[in-house]
């Protein structure tokens, strides 16, 4: 299997980890992103036994301590028997199991597909997922027994392309008696081909494959194949059609996490990560970025009415292109620094059933006053749908109240972006990626707010200050991808030597380095960028000597989701570096200390609870795999996962905050746990508990950089309990442990609530 070649999905629309695509192309496994954590990592094989058929899923696992990854094998009984223990969460990190609980969501999809389908006909339901849509198709029609189901009248064809959702699909099909109503396909959408795997064309589509953009899991293209190859000429479908809004803003959060050349100039300590003239060498995508823009609405100014920019109906073949022009009133003084979009979407064609991803301050819109009803409700948080913000170039634009502002919208097959003019402007002050990707380093919206911000970047100058007090002319080895810090120690450490691994940037890195040097004052001579395995002839050749400093901050390009403690890699790496180091070593940062404290999360935890009826449909043999919490199994826990915990609705702190355990970086990497104390000091309900590491840069400086709740651009571990727990006045306790794993970089955490 290691040295096999494997068809791969070319183009993945996967913001939900389904497969749904477009093309494959033939790759080696050595081709693969190490870092993809999507289901088209995930291959199946196929044996049969005289005890019966079982399957064997093939899935691509990253192991967080190294940046490799490995292919595991996951065997299941088809009987489902308990001969391999009980399930994993396979599926935690995906967003399923939050959009299963989106109450609204479900109703909706019911009541349209019930008033589209009164009689027995042909339904395609394209990402069938586990099966709802199809199950509420399959009820609409009132199925009996087989003669229902001849011919092509009668008949469900659920198409999931994604191979864990479709053992699933059957579990839960199963549990309804719903197996012989509804035929399964493992395909995707566009290899099916008419009277090979359906008999014939379908008379209604239903079909989910949203995105918070609305055209990221590959709207676009499916519904083309789908009108061109599987659909009858005017089919229903459900939904019927979205229109996508939008909304021009003021807001500084929003400002911080894409303007690095103008928060940099304010911080005026000589560190110049985007010099003139090279501002998209290191910058954010130009896309619509995912957020929940209700947690920030109190820092949002509004600079116009929501406007309309385009429909997208399912029921007819859509352009792959589209451009509008839109002349948008200004509201309010001020300067945009982004576009806030939202969509809604028309399940039916009457226009009486609706859903919205909508912030919850357009409920009063003139637009959607006559749906308001439909809208979600405010106590309706969810994770899976959110609106999405588009950024306004450098500082962003100014207007004036009553001025016009021109907008230009555009789609592609996969994604809207805009151009924004003001009126007094004859040229574009936006525009799309033309330029060639090898010349720009993207990064994250958060870590752009990190780089440009001035306490981070003080504490980080303050502490290599003082490590360089102690090193006369020290040979500094950077073991993350931080460009911050390479740049740091090359122009305050004239008489230094860095070598940079940069294990995710790699070349791109060095020709970063190239570009922004004469700006910062360095010479490309003192800086040498080099694979780890390359170290020990590099340190023989040009050094003669060992490392110095061994600093991280640590930051691994790509890996934007990951546990607080996945960045103990740099304890991995230092590790295995420990030949390349001297004797007096200075490490920085030098220790990791995990933190923790309880937490009310309504919002959160119902979004993760355990299914159970979903519009009349049994979903209970799902909770495990999806990473519920709530009434699991004997035995079996809600995973921890990463949340920018700050956005997830209702929050507040039950208890003091809590020192688990340290980690030691001066040490090599190995086992150790910890266990503490939670006093609680309010009352309340406690529906889990939030732990982060906060790094020591300096001991004896106390110079500690915290990545806890109140730090807004790191995102935190949430472990939920299996049910709240009503807390009573400040004389309650209980105890939380922790145990590291450095053979896997898992962390394993239990509570006195367990």
């Amino acid at each position: 299997m290691y040295n096999a070649l494997l068809f791969w999905k070319s183009t993945l629309y996967c913001s939900r980890h389904r497969a749904i695509t477009l093309s494959r192309a033939l790759l080696s496994l050595s081709q693969l992103n190490p870092r993809a954590t999507t289901p088209a990592a995930t291959r199946m094989m196929s044996s049969s036994s005289a005890s019966g058929s079982a399957q064997r899923i093939f899935q691509l696992k990253l192991n967080p301590l190294t940046g490799d990854s490995e292919w595991v094998v996951i065997e299941e009984e088809e009987n489902e028997s308990a001969k391999f223990g009980k399930q994993q969460p396979l599926l935690a990190t995906t967003s399923y199991l939050d959009m299963l609980n989106d109450t609204p969501r479900n109703k909706a999809f019911r009541q349209a597909i019930e008033k589209a389908i009164t009689k027995p006909c042909h339904v395609l339901d394209i990402g069938a997922g586990t099966g709802l849509l199809s199950m509420m198709a399959a009820r609409a029609m009132s199925f009996g027994d087989s003669e229902e189901r001849s011919g092509m009248n009668g008949m469900v064809t659920a198409c999931e392309s994604y191979l864990p959702m479709v053992k699933l699909m059957r579990k839960v099909l199963r549990a309804n008696g719903m197996e012989r109503k509804i035929r399964i396909i493992n395909k995707r959408s566009d290899e099916l081909e008419i009277g090979l795997d359906i008999p014939s064309r379908a008379d209604v589509l239903v079909s989910e494959i949203l995105d918070s953009e609305l055209l990221g899991e590959g709207l676009i293209p499916t519904l083309q194949h789908a009108h061109e190859k599987l659909l009858v000429e005017n089919p229903q479908t459900v939904p019927y059609r979205a229109t996508t809004y939008g909304q021009l803003v003021e807001c500084n959060y929003l400002w911080e996490l894409h303007d690095l050349v103008n928060r940099e100039a304010k911080a005026s300590d000589g560190i110049h990560l985007v010099p003139s003239g090279t501002d998209t060498v290191l910058c954010i995508k130009r896309q619509q970025y995912a957020m929940h823009c209700d947690t920030i609405r109190e820092e949002i100014k509004l600079l116009s009415e929501p406007f309309k920019i385009f429909d997208f109906d399912f029921w007819k073949r859509p352009d792959s292109f589209r451009e509008t022009e839109l002349h948008v009133k200004a509201t309010n003084d001020g300067t945009i620094h982004a576009i806030i979009s939202w969509w809604l979407l028309q399940l039916d064609s009457e226009g009486t059933i609706f859903y919205s991803t909508g912030p919850k301050w357009i409920g009063s819109s003139s637009d959607v006053e006559k749906i308001g009803s439909s809208l979600p409700r405010a106590d309706n948080w969810c994770d899976h749908w959110k609106q999405t913000v588009w950024f306004t170039p450098d500082s962003g634009l100014s207007v004036c109240k009553d001025k016009e502002v021109r907008l230009n919208a555009f789609h592609t097959e996969t994604r809207i972006s805009y151009e924004v003019k003001t009126s007094s402007q004859n040229k574009d002050a936006d525009h799309l990626d033309s330029c060639s990707q090898d010349r720009h380093i993207f990064l994250s919206p958060e870590r752009i707010a990190i780089y440009g911000d001035n306490s981070w970047r003080c504490s980080m100058l303050k502490a290599i200050e003082r490590v360089m007090q102690q090193k006369l002319h020290p040979l500094c080895l950077i073991a993350d991808d931080s460009l911050f810090l390479t740049i740091a120690f090359a122009r305050l450490g004239k008489a230094s030597s860095v070598i940079s691994l940069f294990p995710g940037l790699q070349d791109k890195g060095a020709k970063y380095l190239q570009a922004v040097a004469a700006a910062n004052g360095y010479s490309m001579d003192c800086i040498e960028v080099t694979k780890k395995g390359n170290l020990q002839l590099t340190l023989n050749e040009s050094y003669q000597r060992k490392v110095d400093l061994l600093i991280a901050e640590p930051f691994y390009h790509g890996n934007d989701s990951m546990l607080p403690w996945e960045y103990l890699r740099f304890w991995k790496e230092r590790t295995s570096l420990d030949s390349f180091l001297s004797e007096d070593v200075l490490v920085m940062p030098c220790k990791g200390i995990l933190r923790a404290c309880a937490m009310y999360l309504p919002d959160l935890w119902q979004s993760r609870c355990c299914l159970k009826e979903i519009e009349g449909f049994d979903h209970m043999v799902v909770n495990t795999t999806l990473g519920a919490c709530g009434d699991l199994p004997v035995g079996d826990e809600s995973p921890c996962l990463p949340f920018f915990v700050w956005k997830c609705g209702k929050t507040k702190k039950l208890s003091n905050i809590i020192t688990i355990m340290e980690f030691d970086f001066l040490k090599p990497i190995g086992p150790c746990s910890g266990k503490a104390q939670v006093q609680f000091k309010e009352s309340g309900i406690c529906h889990g508990f939030v732990l982060w590491i906060d790094w020591v840069l300096d001991l004896e400086d106390n110079n500690v950089w915290s990545t806890g709740p109140e730090q807004r651009y790191w995102k935190q571990a949430v472990k939920l309990l299996s049910n709240p727990v009503e807390i009573m006045g400040d004389c309650s306790s209980t105890e939380i442990k922790a145990s590291f794993d450095p053979s896997s970089g898992e962390l394993t955490v239990t509570h006195g609530f367990s």
